[in-house]
């Protein structure tokens, strides 16, 4: 709806990120168990209460001529969309997705003894990783739902862990989406929210 309308504002009060092999699409069912619409994805747990930082940046190169002083034209020649955020719980899943990949595995004659190896040269760790937020409008008190998916991508930047006495430690990670060679979406939206229905 086109003009002041406060219903559409939307606040990420409660948010959750998911991750998966990669090509896996964001679910569009919305049943009343949210589990069920990311059966085949892992649930990565609590997030710092800084949320998800979403950004988009496209790189434009202006093409000048002889007879303007402003560019006439531009041409896209980069799009860079990142996920950043902070992992608050240390497990089989969030562990190898901060490190770049691999498996925890159980020590063989130590019982609840596991072991996580880092590689010595970084491999490439593609997956999809997927982004889930609620709100209540405000006109109504109705719940909405927005979704948020990239089919491929990979941790591009990690933060460095800080242990400390008086603080949770972090596994802050930036994640890039990626091109899929079949030119399908670089991400995509889901949104239950009758906002978006024409008028």
């Amino acid at each position: 709806m086109a003009g002041t309308n406060s219903s559409e504002i939307r606040i990420a009060g409660v948010g959750r990120l998911y991750v998966a092999t990669a090509d896996t699409k964001v679910p569009t069912t919305f049943s009343s168990d949210t589990s069920t619409d990311w059966a085949t994805w892992k649930n990565l747990g609590f997030t710092s209460g800084d949320g998800v930082t979403f950004s988009k940046k496209d790189k434009l190169e202006p093409v000048d001529v002889w007879q303007a002083v402003s560019p006439v034209h531009f041409v896209y020649s980069d799009r860079d969309l990142t996920l950043k955020f902070s992992l608050m719980q240390f497990n089989e899943d969030t562990l190898p997705f901060f490190m770049g990949g691999g498996t925890v595995d159980a020590v063989t004659g130590s019982t609840g003894v596991y072991k996580y190896d880092i590689a010595d040269r970084p491999f490439a760790d593609v997956r999809a990783l997927g982004l889930e937020f609620t709100d209540v409008r405000a006109s109504d008190g109705t719940t909405v739902t927005y979704r948020f998916g990239i089919p491929r991508g990979q941790v591009t930047a990690a933060d460095d862990i800080k242990l400390a006495r008086k603080s949770a430690a972090q596994l802050g990670i930036t994640y890039t989406a990626m091109a899929a060679a079949d030119g399908s979406a670089l991400a995509s939206f889901v949104m239950k929210d009758t906002a978006y229905a024409a008028s």
